[in-house]
């Protein structure tokens, strides 16, 4: 049986959810021997605490956390070693001459890069020298380690033209979350939801500025999560008079719970990836209204030019006109519910890594 160790240098946020879920549903399957390195997952633990090991490094220079973890993974001898953060792939990288063979996923670029340079724009603006620093160490792990998982297909396309990694160096597989009952919106959208953190490049601001002309006196936005941004949002909500109908709860854990209560989610981002945020609405049977970004479009079924431009409030407006006007948003739920629900499962994930990781073995043989 193939054995599968899964390396993480971080206790929470999507690459430890999307982490804990393929690990267990691998386990479950019975198809794979599973091991979960590092620090103990805030969220989900008791999934994979049946075969975890704690291993810490607290820091990318940590010379001696990264040799002692090295050390951990070669000690349980697996056939495949799978990194799932930057910090990870940096410690892994250091095991792909030992015979294991190293995977990576490469879940996002730094958040100073902006979508304009991402995407190839001539003339864009380049990232701070610090940051091309980070991409370039990026570029030279994706060259080391034996596969590279990209989520979103727009991020294999970044590392081929921008970093120049080798396309056959490169998997695309969807991320994975857990998927329950839909509960498609009845009747006209009037509850709108949006998560994330509360920092520039996910565009809040941009939302308040749309909804100011275009929120139905019935209508509601639930703001979840925190950061930075969460003052001068509550003032911007002030300004444009929406303060009575824009909620915000902070940092919540039953983020599944909370887009079933609303009608439809927004994610207005200047720059994503493939948002866990939007899969886990989709599987909930929501229409989301997300700016043409990273994969987001393709997660949607959709061409890019039906998602609002990145920091477009017109085109923001516009389509969040649409949604309120929509006489059957349900059926729109319905149709992105089935899509998740042949895309994103855990179970499908887990199904398309062990090809990955069984293609990759019997090579080395």
């Amino acid at each position: 049986m193939t054995r599968i160790a899964y390396l993480l240098t971080q206790d929470s946020g999507g690459p430890v959810d999307v982490t804990v879920r393929l690990a267990a549903a691998l386990a479950k399957s019975g198809s794979a021997d599973v091991r979960v390195f590092g620090p103990r997952p805030r969220r989900g633990a008791e999934l994979v605490d049946p075969f975890f090991e704690e291993i810490l490094v607290p820091r990318k220079g940590d010379v001696r956390a990264a040799r002692q973890a090295r050390a951990a993974l070669r000690s349980w001898r697996p056939d495949v070693v799978h990194a799932q953060d930057r910090r990870s792939g940096l410690v892994s990288a250091g095991l792909a001459t030992t015979g294991t063979r190293i995977v990576h996923t490469y879940h996002g670029v730094p958040d100073d890069v902006e979508e304009p340079w991402f995407r190839g724009v001539r003339g864009a603006m380049a990232p701070p020298a610090y940051t091309r620093a980070v991409l370039a160490a990026d570029a030279a792990v994706a060259r080391v380690v034996h596969r590279t998982v990209v989520p979103a297909r727009e991020m294999g396309q970044f590392l081929r033209d921008r970093l120049y990694v080798p396309p056959h160096r490169m998997t695309h597989i969807d991320n994975c979350v857990d998927v329950g009952a839909a509960d498609p919106p009845a009747g006209p959208v009037r509850s709108l939801v949006f998560v994330g953190l509360l920092v520039e490049r996910k565009g809040l601001l941009t939302l308040l500025d749309a909804l100011e002309t275009t929120m139905p006196p019935d209508a509601t936005l639930t703001v979840v999560g925190d950061g930075p941004q969460r003052t001068q949002a509550e003032g911007r909500a002030a300004r444009r008079g929406l303060s009575a109908r824009v909620r915000f709860l902070g940092f919540r854990s039953d983020v599944p719970e909370l887009l079933l209560d609303h009608d439809a989610l927004v994610l207005p981002s200047t720059m994503e990836q493939q948002p866990l945020v939007v899969a886990e609405a989709m599987a909930a049977g929501k229409p989301v209204v997300a700016t043409d970004t990273g994969g987001v479009a393709d997660m949607l079924g959709v061409p890019g030019s039906d998602c609002p431009r990145p920091g477009d409030v017109a085109s923001l407006a516009a389509r969040l006109r649409d949604l309120f006007a929509d006489p059957d948003p349900g059926s729109t739920g319905r149709r992105l519910a089935t899509r998740a629900r042949e895309r994103f499962t855990a179970e499908v994930c887990a199904r398309r890594h062990l090809d990955l990781y069984r293609a990759l073995t019997v090579s080395e043989r």
